[in-house]
């Protein structure tokens, strides 16, 4: 760990982040903050080393093989003096559970997860498992989200080596299943009951590009597996058969054609989260698009599959649609509003059907503002509070009573070749994520 600590505004990262000296240095022009005595000083260069070594381990997922860095890191947690806990259901996909103690017995949870997509080396123009060029760390999982955990790490880290006991107790789960549905991971913890927090906080990238925020919702889903029966002839007599593609596609769109006029009926008080959604995807897709993103059912044709060759009417066919709703709304009234599409559509069934009701953390409760806070105190921007277009362990968290909020800075390059995260990013989340158990503690929640 460098004795030298190291400013996040700096894209050199040569000076001081915040802390113990009297006042912390601004990060872009944000106002100066009073340093506490209760955060201890983080190091950019640490941060940066431990981005570095946790990109070293390949960690596609499929196959998902974490064991070899899961055991390194709960070695280095427990070096520290944390009490760790390995967790699995998959040999091959440990998790970790680490535990440092605080001034209190409420908790606050850091979670990240380090598997990651897989990659093709060969399109890649630096080394996919880290490779640094300037103030860019470059390797899969760099911002998705190895970068912000090596942060999450390293504020532990800073708490357990300094003589500053945290205000609160932090615990860190580090799961090796989240690319590929979480269920070696995230619920794997919570099945086996060994998550005990009060509040959570996921480090996946929420501040790219200039634009910042909080994710506090993620949305609803409807997954739909329709199948159309029709009747075989040849392709040069079709009116002697029955086109069970055709049947199909009369049924899609029915359902394309209804569902997005339709206005959801949003739960009480998600009102401003609503309004800041719209003003951060606003700038990707336009105000009228990102309206109706969260006003209304999204529907996607994801796959479509039917007949056995050119000259032939097809007897069968299928496809399968992604319906998205913005949290709190129930999917009851959804798939009734389908079954009355598909009534007048002979010969398609629906064959499959799963679905989720989105969550959300009201926009006043305690950890959204104290997350909020603490990016403010690190950069000079609106701090948005906002919803997913998607969904993730911060459902699965939520779901368990856990109060839960994504964050973390990065970059818009997750899932993509030459996947990488600034040091100026790795600078600012470990100042982030040091001082967030005081500003939470300070809530009172």
């Amino acid at each position: 760990m460098s004795d030298d600590p190291i400013d996040p505004t700096a894209n050199d990262g040569q000076e001081a982040l915040s802390g113990k000296s009297p006042v912390s240095a601004p990060v872009d022009g944000a106002k100066p903050t009073r340093a506490d005595a209760s955060v201890p000083t983080p190091s950019a260069e640490r941060v940066l080393e431990l981005a570095a070594e946790l990109l070293s381990f390949d960690t596609q997922n499929p196959p998902g093989e974490t064991r070899d860095l899961v055991e390194w890191l709960e070695g280095v947690l427990s070096d520290l003096g944390l009490e760790t806990e390995l967790v699995a259901t998959d040999p091959a996909k440990p998790n970790v559970l680490a535990t440092l103690p605080g001034a209190t017995d409420r908790t606050l949870l850091y979670n990240g997860h380090v598997d990651t997509v897989p990659f093709d080396a060969g399109e890649w123009r630096v080394d996919p498992l880290g490779e640094r060029d300037g103030d860019r760390l470059y390797g899969r999982g760099a911002t998705d989200m190895k970068g912000p955990l090596a942060a999450m790490v390293h504020a532990v880290e800073a708490f357990a080596e300094s003589e500053v006991d945290p205000p609160v107790d932090l615990a860190l789960a580090v799961v090796s299943d989240e690319e590929t549905g979480g269920s070696a991971g995230v619920e794997t913890l919570l099945d086996r009951g060994v998550v005990d927090a009060d509040a959570c906080v996921i480090g996946e990238t929420t501040c790219s590009n200039g634009r910042h925020s909080v994710t506090v919702a993620d949305r609803g889903s409807i997954w739909l597996t329709l199948e159309a029966e029709g009747t075989a002839a040849h392709g040069s007599r079709p009116a002697l058969g029955e086109n069970a593609i055709d049947r199909l596609w009369a049924a899609i769109t029915a359902i394309r054609t209804r569902l997005p006029t339709r206005d959801l009926e949003l739960p009480e008080g998600f009102e401003p989260i609503l309004e800041e959604s719209i003003a951060h995807y606003e700038s990707s897709m336009g105000a009228t698009a990102a309206r109706e993103l969260f006003e209304r059912p999204t529907v996607n044709l994801g796959t479509i599959e039917g007949g056995d060759s050119v000259n032939t009417v097809p007897s069968a066919a299928s496809a399968r649609l992604d319906i998205r709703l913005t949290a709190g709304v129930e999917t009851s009234e959804i798939l009734a509003d389908i079954r009355e599409c598909l009534a007048d559509c002979s010969g398609v069934t629906i064959t499959d059907t799963s679905w989720s009701v989105g969550t959300y953390e009201p926009i006043e409760s305690p950890l959204v503002e104290a997350v909020t806070a603490a990016a403010g105190s690190v950069v000079d921007a609106p701090i948005r509070r906002r919803s997913a277009t998607g969904g993730g362990d911060a459902k699965t968290f939520r779901n368990a009573g856990i109060p839960t909020v994504d964050f973390a800075f990065g970059t818009d390059t997750v899932h993509a070749v030459d996947e990488y995260i600034t040091v100026e990013a790795l600078a600012r989340n470990a100042a982030v994520f040091t001082r967030l158990p005081a500003l939470w503690a300070a809530s009172g929640a």
